[in-house]
């Protein structure tokens, strides 16, 4: 069944790389092609380089490798799709080089959106550190905020261990991490924890105590 217009789901897009994150509406089911062209669209990126990861699955614009036919998506409303831009070919690969091109080793690049100030300190890492570009993909996925926060915790580290407080520090930065982490629920939507929940309201299938005796009490087990 097509859906209309008022049917879109909002879902979150993240990069692979400087840029943040983007909130796009897009109908339920579309086209993985389609898809594609819509982010590239948004952050003026080569569509056919983009690779797509919803769940954890590679979307693929075919069904299969010898198929014709366009592949679909389902999305959810508050579903994140992670897309990176995948490097160009070696130049000799065009030339019909035959080396191995599994020994190749991918090429990191920084976005078009990114700033002039990033631009600098990749061509400074990559050219004058010669950082590998493994290294840079980590260092350039770690948002500016998180940056800040990961100095600033070395630099209060040796405050905390001359006031003798270093197993403190380091415990009260694990539940801080935790905290940060827990996210936060939408409307109406449950807790796996039925603590957390109105009226102590379970998730459908959980199993517990209480209906492990009933189920064995009305003979079902």
């Amino acid at each position: 069944m097509a859906s209309s217009e008022g049917d879109e789901v909002v879902v979150t897009v993240r990069f692979v790389g400087p840029s943040r994150p983007a909130s796009l509406s897009l109908p339920p089911v579309m086209k993985v092609g389609d898809l594609q062209k819509r982010i590239a669209s948004e952050r003026n990126l080569p569509s056919d380089r983009l690779k797509l990861v919803l769940h954890g699955k590679t979307l693929h614009d075919k069904k299969n490798a010898d198929s014709v036919e366009d592949a679909t998506v389902k999305l959810a409303h508050g579903d994140c799709l992670m897309v990176a831009v995948m490097p160009t070919r070696p130049a000799k690969h065009l030339r019909g080089d035959d080396s191995d091109d599994d020994d190749e080793e991918l090429k990191f690049e920084v976005p078009q959106t990114a700033g002039p100030w990033k631009r600098k300190v990749f061509t400074f890492l990559r050219h004058k550190l010669r950082i590998p570009d493994i290294m840079l993909m980590v260092i350039f996925s770690i948002s500016l905020k998180a940056w800040v926060c990961i100095v600033l915790w070395f630099l209060l580290a040796p405050i905390a261990q001359k006031l003798d407080l270093g197993p403190i520090y380091i415990i009260g930065t694990g539940f801080l991490i935790i905290l940060l982490n827990l996210g936060r629920r939408q409307h109406g939507e449950l807790s796996a924890y039925s603590i957390f929940n109105e009226d102590f309201r379970e998730l459908p299938g959980t199993l517990n105590a209480e209906r492990f005796d009933r189920d064995i009490r009305a003979g079902r087990l």
